[in-house]
């Protein structure tokens, strides 16, 4: 019955599962040898998933493209994840549980995989022991089984499309080391296919181990001599129908259709040959993480899909229509959104799983005894795995084979551009310039006396960019005030009434005062220059008030004042330094409220 139910066959009567375009290759014998595989892959196209010419039409229009840079976000989760896999699992389970529900990345899928059922625990435990049973000699007997199946899975797919081809070498070496490890189970049909899926995501070794714990944590028994587990899900899935969907298993039971005619193929090969390839995959995700309850929900969900109505089952009044509808499922109930949302939605949880196996396994020993082989007890997801297989931080270690860089901030942004990413757009300050006061406090610092070259590169940049304190300042000295009302200035503090070039040090004063704004009596003279006056060492005058002098006569051979000395912008005769009129004008104005 399996080796008739085969994803890719050629007939025309094969409706089920996803169908494969059968009579574009009608007249080609023997697809797949060495000698036809040539030509092939220039002629036929391959969609994403490594099928050729179409024989997953069904998984490009069910599959749900998820935007690049989500899943670089999501695979920096998984990468995260992995790294601290046993912390996740033992407290935040419910988080890996969401995020295969969304999709593992395909990146790192395989990985992800052995990580959920346990099989890179399981492979560091035994190192070098899938090296030792390739090197043996399979049993005869299981050995021409193996190799009589291996053109029968997926002949379609371009990793085992070509006979003797390294996909298929690789299959032989897994399923050869199955039967040299568990010898009392020996080697079933529907073990290829799932040792397919794996090759497909990850190398020999890690498929092999990954099969070792889906035969023995997830489908316990399930490919046994008798296939007596099998059956017992079978009755476990009709009476869960029986709550899911009454009319659906009204309808089955009415025209005697037994679980185990139609849930065998999906059950055994976690409907790897049933549904399209995008499906299979989010199925499997779901499966690895939660245990055989999701395999239970997407057996539940077609069911109640195609017979859980009246209408539908109009068009199957007997039961060999029954049978052909359920072969040929109709594509839009296994397309990968509504079949994922259906499962997540389904009330079916492992505790249901276990009390109906417990109801059903009293059944069959009333009327069948006990069991013929007596099955190790079954694990419902990855949890339940890692909580009963003891391992270490380095069991569970990996050796990443991607590595990923973030990218650095780009220093040619703009600032304007970094401030409207940050917030709403507001325009960055401008760079302030490194220019010094030239009237510093005396607590200040006193800068050094500016030099023609450095005056000449003050003035530009004074042009271009004043200052910010400068720009907050909306007061200006007008060049010729009324002779009436003359405007006050603040004289800041000199302490030395030394005139030359080079002031002396400021005197150090433990607690300055500020300097008090001093008015100017009106004069009838509009050139008036300030000058300071000297201080006697017991003067109490603390203001460092200014006193006024006439101007001296104005001739071409007056020297200009020393560089720290107060420029007046309102006097006439006063002498100009190029470039910074206007800069200490603006100055000037601002020390009004100093």
């Amino acid at each position: 019955m399996m080796a008739q139910q085969e994803n890719g066959r050629l007939s025309s009567e094969d409706t089920m599962s996803v169908r494969t375009l059968g009579s574009q290759f009608d007249e080609e014998s023997s697809f797949g040898s060495d000698s036809e595989i040539n030509g092939f892959t220039s002629s036929k196209t391959v969609d994403k998933y490594g099928f050729i010419g179409g024989a997953q039409q069904y998984s490009a229009e069910s599959a749900q493209d998820v935007p690049l840079e989500v899943l670089r976000h999501r695979e920096v989760k998984w990468l995260d994840m992995m790294n601290h896999w046993d912390k996740w699992i033992s407290k935040r389970f419910k988080k890996v549980r969401l995020r295969c529900q969304k999709g593992i990345p395909p990146s790192l899928r395989g990985r992800a995989w052995l990580y959920l059922s346990g099989g890179k625990v399981k492979r560091e435990q035994n190192a070098g022991k899938f090296k030792e049973l390739d090197s043996m000699d399979g049993d005869p007997k299981w050995v021409d089984v193996i190799e009589r199946d291996l053109h029968r899975q997926f002949p379609f797919h371009e990793m085992f499309a070509a006979r003797g081809g390294h996909g298929q070498q690789d299959l032989f070496r897994v399923l050869k080391a199955y039967t040299l490890y568990r010898p009392d189970e020996g080697y079933c049909q529907a073990q290829a296919p799932i040792a397919a899926v794996l090759l497909m995501h990850m190398p020999a070794e890690d498929a092999f181990w990954g099969l070792v714990q889906i035969c023995e944590k997830y489908l316990p028994g399930y490919y046994s001599a008798g296939l007596e587990a099998i059956q017992l899900d079978g009755e476990i899935l009709n009476a869960l129908l029986k709550r899911v969907s009454p009319p659906a298993y009204r309808h089955l039971e009415k025209h005697k259709i037994e679980p185990i005619l139609y849930m065998t193929e999906w059950f055994m090969c976690a409907f790897s040959r049933t549904l399209p390839w995008s499906s299979v995959l989010r199925v499997w995700d779901m499966f690895l993480c939660d245990g055989v309850k999701i395999i239970f929900r997407v057996g539940l969900v077609l069911l109640k899909s195609m017979l859980g109505s009246r209408e539908k089952l109009k068009a199957c009044p007997g039961q060999y229509e029954t049978m052909e509808l359920l072969r040929a499922l109709e594509p839009r109930y296994m397309q990968e959104g509504y079949l994922v949302s259906q499962i997540l939605e389904l009330p079916i949880s492992a505790r249901d799983v276990e009390r109906e196996n417990r109801v059903q396994l009293k059944r069959w020993r009333k009327t069948h005894g006990e069991l013929s082989y007596k099955s190790p007890p079954r694990m419902h997801g990855a949890q339940a795995i890692m909580s009963v297989e003891p391992h270490t931080r380095q069991d569970l270690r990996q050796k990443p084979t991607i590595i990923v860089q973030y990218p650095l901030t780009s220093d040619t942004k703009s600032e304007f551009a970094r401030e409207k990413k940050r917030s709403t757009i507001r325009r960055a300050p401008n760079a302030k310039l490194d220019i010094p006061n030239p009237y510093a406090l005396p607590s200040e610092t006193k800068p050094a006396p500016l030099t023609n070259q450095t005056q000449e590169k003050a003035s530009e940049n004074q042009s271009d960019h004043p200052p910010p304190s400068l720009q907050r300042s909306h007061l200006t000295t007008p060049e010729k005030a009324p002779s009436s009302d003359p405007p006050a200035f603040v004289v800041p503090p000199i302490p030395s009434p030394n005139l030359a070039r080079t002031p002396p040090p400021p005197q150090p004063s433990p607690k300055p005062k500020p300097a008090r704004p001093t008015e100017i009596p009106p004069s009838s003279n509009p050139a008036v220059t300030v000058q300071s006056l000297p201080l006697p060492k017991d003067s109490s005058n603390t203001n460092n008030s200014a006193h006024l002098i006439d101007p001296p006569p104005t001739t071409d051979s007056t020297p200009l004042l020393p560089d720290n000395a107060p420029v007046n912008g309102n006097s006439v005769t006063a002498p100009t330094v190029p470039g910074l009129r206007n800069s200490f004008e603006s100055v000037g104005s601002e020390d009004t409220y100093l």
